[in-house]
């Protein structure tokens, strides 16, 4: 699946600005394609290395299309699942539920990563993301948080801060 010129300029800032600064917060409006960008993202950061990622989503329906797109960009690279009917690291990429990897026994599995991916990362302050992160951080303090949304600022005024 090609990119558009659009997204792949976002991919690129986007790239630039994790290898820069680690932890980036991305925003691009509803309709952009931010699931194809997010793909082009963790691909290019994982080509020709043996990293790991994770992408979170909180809705099922999330975590499906962001691999199904995922894999139309990135072919060669393996994928896995965690949700509430599989709980597998097994990919190179593994999308997950958060409310899933949330509880404690499941957060007990999770690899070293690389890079964590938030999309709709308006909810990573909710404590159910605060854990994912703060787990990822415990394990490899070098992990690059890479969040995106179309919605960055909050109601409630809770910052995005990893």
């Amino acid at each position: 699946m090609l990119l558009r010129p659009r997204q792949k300029t976002f991919v690129e800032r986007s790239v630039s600005a994790l290898g820069e600064h680690g932890n980036t917060l991305a925003v691009a409006s509803t309709g952009f394609g931010k699931t194809i960008a997010i793909a082009g993202v963790t691909g290019k950061l994982l080509d020709g290395s043996d990293s790991k990622a994770c992408v979170l989503a909180h809705r099922d329906e999330l975590t499906a299309q962001n691999e199904q797109k995922f894999t139309k960009v990135n072919p060669t690279i393996s994928t896995s699942i965690v949700d509430a009917k599989e709980k597998s690291w097994h990919g190179r990429t593994t999308f997950a539920m958060v409310p899933t990897l949330a509880r404690e026994s499941n957060l007990a599995s999770m690899p070293v990563l690389d890079l964590l991916v938030i999309d709709e990362a308006h909810h990573a302050a909710a404590d159910s993301y605060r854990r994912i992160i703060d787990r990822a951080q415990k394990i490899n303090p070098a992990v690059k948080v890479f969040g995106v949304t179309a919605t960055p600022n909050r109601g409630d005024k809770k910052g995005l801060r990893p």
